[in-house]
């Protein structure tokens, strides 16, 4: 048998949740590209429709709503039953909700945690089983430079991108010594169809000088403002690749720029009333 004849002993199995669109569709893509086998999740599978022909039974269509734990739990099994094993679970799934924190209703903050927090969190509980049985496995959280950082505009989107890194910090000491890895990936601005597809709030006049100025600046940005998500998805796959990967990962200079300032600021507040927050233990 001569070598470029012989089998690889490195595929993976992955499961995508939002494979059909944005990063997740060119995850699944790539992943197709490298010889891997992709269960790819998404409330409507037909977009991968003709991938799916061409990649026979390497790539398992599952009709799922990450909001709906029964369907994620199913989607789960269909992998299992194909593929035998689950090695890469990427948390892809999510919208962004655009507008003040006070202009945001009940129902659409709700609506939002339930997908983007949720979700997660279903996926996690269906899949963790496997990894654990296996004593490996790689979770990718879906996070964005919002975990880290916040603007007028994105506060309910931020509060659930928070949220997961919050719950992702704790999962990664918990699950490490199971030969677990976890990864939150924090893209910038990502050319897909996220921007597009955002619930926006009812608006209120007062927070049009903040809200709608971002808002506007948002709009204006050239296409150079926006990663490729074929990059975004090829910086993930080396991150998976990689024998030590990060617990952050983050995607684009603008991306690390933020969340730097960010991060810097918090620090300064911190550091700025030390002698406030010592008084405390005297």
């Amino acid at each position: 048998m001569n070598e470029t004849s012989t089998p690889r002993t490195d595929l993976r199995t992955w499961l995508i949740t939002g494979a059909t669109s944005g990063i997740g569709h060119e995850l699944t893509l790539q992943a197709l590209e490298n010889g891997d086998n992709v269960a790819a999740l998404a409330r409507d599978t037909s977009p991968l429709d003709e991938t799916a022909r061409a990649h026979g039974g390497r790539l398992l269509l599952v009709r799922t709503d990450v909001r709906d734990e029964r369907t994620v739990q199913g989607a789960v099994d269909a992998a299992l039953a194909r593929f035998g094993r689950i090695d890469v679970v990427a948390n892809n799934a999510g919208y962004g909700l655009f507008g003040a924190v006070e202009e945001a209703s009940d129902a659409q903050a709700r609506a939002v945690f339930d997908t983007n927090v949720f979700g997660v969190l279903n996926v996690l509980r269906a899949t963790l089983p496997v990894l654990r049985a296996q004593r490996s496995g790689h979770v990718l959280q879906g996070s964005s430079v919002y975990g880290q950082s916040a603007h007028p505009g994105v506060g309910l989107l931020a509060a659930t991108k928070h949220a997961v890194e919050g719950l992702s910090d704790a999962l990664a000491a918990e699950v490490a010594p199971l030969g677990i890895k976890v990864t939150l990936v924090q893209p910038g601005l990502t050319a897909t169809p996220f921007l597009a597809n955002l619930d926006v709030a009812a608006g209120l006049d007062d927070y049009d000088p903040t809200v709608r100025e971002v808002q506007k600046g948002i709009g204006e940005l050239p296409a150079t403002a926006f990663s490729a998500a074929a990059r975004i998805a090829a910086g993930i796959r080396a991150a998976v690749d990689s024998p030590n990967p990060p617990l952050r990962l983050a995607l684009g200079a603008s991306a690390a720029t933020d969340m730097r300032s960010a991060l810097t600021e918090r620090l300064a507040d911190l550091d700025g009333r030390q002698g406030v927050t010592d008084a405390m233990d005297e």
